[in-house]
């Protein structure tokens, strides 16, 4: 007997979009309901070696939370790879400047660090308002599971 495995070109042409709206929703209960989506964990035909995965537009991640002392406390580190090129940013500064790239970075941490995690994390697209323009796609609104948020 063989075993099935689907394709690379039916793969893509399964893949549904999904809208998540990030208002009022705690940053790391959202990126880890979105990197359960983008790696195919919510797909019955799952399997661990392949991209299973759907698209997922996250909305309004202005308005996303962080719970606690987060807000004050967490930084987000760089380096330019120059000697002393340590640069930090706060969580208040992030917000400012680039929403978009909190949601982006908390669910890049929670998905494979290889080349598969790689190609997962370019089916996220994040926004900071509610305007999106991937309209073309009929992005589906996702329900939510009854234990999160």
């Amino acid at each position: 007997m063989s075993t099935y495995f689907p394709s690379g070109k039916e793969l893509a042409g399964n893949r549904n979009w999904f809208v998540v709206d990030a208002d009022g929703r705690t940053v790391g209960h959202l990126a880890c309901e979105i990197a359960a989506i983008l790696s195919g964990k919510r797909n019955p035909r799952w399997t661990p070696f392949l991209d299973m995965g759907d698209h997922v537009i996250v909305v309004n991640a202005r308005k996303a939370v962080f719970k606690g002392s987060k807000n004050e406390q967490k930084v987000y580190r760089r380096h330019t790879l120059y000697p002393g090129g340590l640069r930090e940013v706060s969580v208040k500064e992030m917000f400012e400047k680039h929403p978009e790239r909190i949601i982006e970075l908390a669910v890049k941490g929670m998905l494979p660090k290889n080349k598969l995690g790689k190609a997962m994390v370019k089916k996220l697209k994040v926004y900071a308002e509610a305007e999106h323009p991937h309209l073309a796609q009929r992005p589906r609104p996702y329900e939510q599971t009854p234990n999160s948020d």
